[in-house]
């Protein structure tokens, strides 16, 4: 498991003084940058082939508040990914100073072409370092129908 530690500041805490749900969505994708940085996706490498990530989905389940000034550990597990390297699934949990699993999300990604707007799959040089991507036990191969196993649909602004 990839990890991350944070620590709880003030700007991380809501009105009820525990780590607010922005915080939590903010240190997952620092820590999913900071995991496909260090998997060798560098900023120059996705500039160079004109893509970024982006986010379908992340749902999060909640066990134990966390509050300020504590430290918090961010795990990350690819659970995930579509053979062209288009789709891909990955796992947090949050963890405190003792070890409590605190948080866990399920997230839902994909990767963007910047110029057409569209998704796009890895060029080979990025789906082989996705290929080694550390996985969890029960990975799967992703497909189109994964990014719609929630059947949730666009539904226009009716006027």
């Amino acid at each position: 498991m990839y990890t991350k530690q944070f620590e709880i500041r003030w700007s991380d805490i809501d009105a009820n003084r525990h780590l607010a749900n922005s915080a939590y969505t903010n240190f997952m994708s620092h820590t999913r940058m900071a995991f496909l940085l260090e998997s060798g996706f560098s900023a120059k490498d996705m500039a160079q082939h004109n893509i970024g990530p982006v986010v379908f989905y992340e749902h999060m389940y909640y066990f134990k508040e966390a509050f300020l000034g504590q430290p918090i550990t961010v795990g990350l597990e690819v659970s995930g990914i579509s053979e062209d390297g288009k789709f891909f699934r990955f796992e947090h949990n949050f963890y405190n100073q003792k070890g409590d699993n605190i948080a866990h999300c399920e997230m839902l990604g994909g990767w963007i072409d910047l110029e057409q707007r569209k998704l796009t799959g890895l060029p080979e040089q990025l789906m082989k370092l996705a290929d080694a991507f550390p996985k969890t036990e029960d990975f799967k191969v992703l497909t189109k129908a994964d990014t719609r196993a929630f059947n949730k649909v666009p539904k226009p602004l009716k006027g």
